[in-house]
């Protein structure tokens, strides 16, 4: 073990994430941790996740408090070696430490060694990999730096002799998967993916190809200026409270729009402004479905599949007969180094399905879902939903679907001019069931109806096709049994 206290940094949790939520602590200060030993729950804008230690030792400083919101590359936790003596509070060094975090990583480079050096053992912790981890770190013994300024005297800090730089840590434990060249601020990154850049193929100007702000701002046509927004008063304190100086009224509450609700939001309005959606939508009777679907809950009280499992299973049946709407539109550069769209058909259905949760709306998605019966559609969209509501769900589970079916039904509406849920190209809603009078050969009956409506992305696809698939699955509902004899 190391005789030097270890700073572990929030590391990258999938996605290209660049902030979490710290839910919970798992330790406290003083507390004695081993390799791998979960530290902290937090929720980031796709799933709640417990982050294990790469380091063992003892619970020094812990940089941050529940309900803050941390940047990734950012001080999570500093871990002694056992013997080391501790303070009960570590304010003072946790704000230290995420100064010197936040520092140029020139600074942090130019005393401690070569930034050369840094980036080499970066390139080789890379290309070894780290065995348990989570996306963006691991428990490598790659070479530890020194602090290169003193640390201010505190009746609060860690009693050890010297702490690691936190520049260099950057720059070995904050990275994008599968990116060689060094890429230290979060912030570059979210630039980066906000304007399409990837950033493999962006050369670094920095030591050793480091990415900098102005090579990304370079691969997007123009230095992006940083606007300051003016100072608008919307609010004001009056006497009695806050009152909101556009309508007069008291401000009741404020909620701050971060992890799912954040990301859902970040989503939609990209899905907006990008797909030139059109929705096409017809009336189905359902009354065939819920006769047999009653007829098999006979013979099999507990292990009959739901409506939405037979559903699912007319969906990846009609997706075979139309992939156009299981595709994804992706932008790539041409012969000439220009950019040109393409459209991207996959081989088999990952189907997502929306969920609601205390957390907000999210999308699981049911793997290789073509390959699967009725019952097993079933048995997976009810385990995918209860580990969705219990904040469990990876990420790979909640952002790998290629199509969407949304039951809008449960919440007792019939239809809705749904978002497509990007970057998919279409979507399937289903609303209630309810009795409606229906015409049966000729003759006026009371049906089970309900209705299918398809959100497509006209880009991929004309009215015909999108028509061509909804009718498929409509009448897949009004005659199940014909159907799935034939799947």
């Amino acid at each position: 073990m190391s005789s030097e206290m270890q700073v572990f940094l929030l590391p990258d949790l999938g996605e290209g994430l660049t902030e979490a939520e710290l839910v919970n602590w798992l330790v406290a200060v003083g507390d004695e941790i081993h390799v791998d030993q979960p530290i902290a729950e937090v929720e980031t804008a796709k799933s709640m996740v417990e982050v294990p230690s790469p380091y063992a030792g003892i619970v020094a400083v812990l940089h941050g408090e529940a309900g803050q919101t941390l940047d990734v590359g950012k001080p999570l936790i500093s871990v002694a070696p056992v013997g080391a003596a501790v303070a009960a509070e570590s304010a003072a060094s946790s704000e230290e430490a995420d100064e010197a975090a936040a520092a140029p990583p020139a600074a942090s480079c130019a005393v401690s060694g070569a930034p050369s050096a840094a980036a080499e053992a970066y390139r080789t912790e890379e290309k070894a990999g780290s065995g348990n981890v989570l996306i963006g770190y691991g428990t490598s013994g790659g070479g530890e730096a020194r602090r290169t300024r003193p640390r201010k005297a505190s009746a609060s800090a860690v009693a050890v002799a010297s702490a690691p730089d936190f520049g260099e840590l950057s720059l070995s434990r904050t990275r994008i998967p599968g990116k060689l060249s060094a890429v230290i601020s979060p912030l570059v990154r979210k630039m980066a993916r906000d304007h399409g850049v990837s950033l493999d193929a962006v050369p670094g100007s920095g030591e050793s190809g480091l990415i900098l702000r102005r090579d990304v701002e370079a691969a997007i046509g123009g230095a992006v200026r940083e606007t300051v927004p003016a100072e608008v008063p919307a609010v004001a304190e009056t006497a009695t409270g806050v009152q909101d100086a556009r309508t007069g009224l008291s401000v009741a509450s404020r909620t701050p729009v971060r992890g799912v609700r954040k990301a859902v939001a970040a989503n939609m309005t990209r899905s907006r402004s990008e797909i030139p959606e059109a929705t096409v939508w017809v009336d189905v009777d359902a009354t065939a479905l819920l006769e047999m679907r009653a007829e098999l809950k006979k013979r099999d009280p507990h292990g009959a599949p739901g409506l939405l499992a037979f559903i699912a299973r007319f969906v990846t049946a009609g997706l075979k007969r139309f992939p156009e709407l299981n595709t994804r539109i992706v932008t790539a550069e041409d012969a000439a180094g220009g950019e040109m769209q393409e459209i991207i058909a996959f081989d088999g259905v990952n189907l997502g399905f929306a969920a609601q949760t205390d957390r907000g709306l999210v999308v699981p998605s049911v793997r290789n879902a073509h390959l699967l019966s009725a019952r097993e559609l079933d048995a997976e969209i009810r385990r995918l939903t209860a580990v969705a509501r219990d904040g469990k769900a990876t990420p790979t589970e909640l952002a790998s679907g290629t199509f969407t079916l949304n039951n809008y039904g449960v919440f007792g509406v019939d239809g809705s001019a749904a978002i497509i849920n990007y970057p998919e190209v279409a979507m399937l809603g289903v609303g209630r069931i309810i009795d409606k009078p229906w015409v049966v050969g000729g003759q006026l009956a009371v049906r089970k109806v309900t209705e299918l409506t398809l959100a497509f992305d006209h880009r991929v696809c004309d009215g015909e096709t999108a028509a061509g698939f909804l009718r498929y699955v409509a009448d897949a509902i009004e005659n199940p049994g014909t159907v799935l004899a034939d799947l």
